[in-house]
């Protein structure tokens, strides 16, 4: 499937690995001085690489190479609480402005361990795909006749997901593996029709339109892209410790 159409705030609970580490990290803020007011509200790191001036290469615990993605966004307003969440596709650390550069290094592999573990646990299977599919194709498509010979997730960065008509086989990106569920069965009902519809034209785009949250999913989509295109871009952590 094409990006067809280029997130809300996540909500944070209390499980154990939703992120808020004030008792966890909080002893770390103890005797750190208070910075200067006046300062930005938030200020933002460069996009996985927060601490790339020659001299935070001489700080103990170096970060690991094999990182995901992620942003560190530190906050004059925050006092002790640590949080990290997903949003558009990366990771975001969330510290208190007078962290200093040691304390950030030595906290980012932790935080963003605890995000990817919670992803592991609520990771949807090819069953999932495969059930969807079914559900998609009896309450939408019931005039279809033909069915997927498998659904399977598939690492894309180019595409939400891909129908190869040969064969009857779709893939699905990896990247909605977390997205909620009327944007990926938006996502797998397009190339659903394309096991039939090989091309864009009219006719697809008339099947497509059985959808009923397809504006809604699209919409979801265009933010997702526009949030990974604006980020690296966002200003640069500055006047650390």
């Amino acid at each position: 499937m094409d990006n067809f159409a280029v997130n809300s705030e996540p909500s944070i609970n209390r499980d154990p690995d939703k992120y808020i580490q004030e008792l966890i990290f909080g002893d770390i803020f103890e005797g750190v001085t208070k910075r200067k007011q006046g300062r930005e509200r938030t200020k933002l790191a460069p996009l996985s690489d927060p601490l790339s001036d020659p001299l935070a290469n001489n700080l103990p615990n170096a970060l690991p190479n094999n990182l995901p993605p992620f942003r560190v966004i530190r906050s004059t307003r925050r006092k002790r609480g640590v949080s990290a969440i997903r949003q558009n596709g990366l990771i975001e650390i969330h510290i208190p402005d007078r962290m200093t550069r040691k304390q950030e290094r030595e906290i980012i592999p932790e935080m963003i361990g605890m995000v990817l573990r919670r992803e592991a646990r609520n990771k949807r299977g090819n069953e999932v795909l495969e059930a969807l599919a079914l559900e998609l194709l009896t309450t939408h498509l019931p005039d279809y006749d033909e069915r997927p010979a498998s659904v399977t997730w598939r690492s894309m960065r180019e595409r939400w997901g891909s129908c190869t008509t040969v064969d009857r086989t779709i893939r699905i990106s990896d990247r909605l593996n977390g997205a909620p569920e009327f944007v990926l069965s938006c996502v797998l009902f397009h190339e659903l029709i394309h096991l039939r519809v090989a091309d864009h034209s009219p006719t697809f785009y008339a099947h497509l339109a059985r959808y009923p949250d397809l504006a809604r999913a699209e919409a979801w989509l265009e933010g997702f892209e526009a949030g990974i295109q604006v980020l690296p871009d966002s200003p640069i952590l500055t006047d650390l410790n």
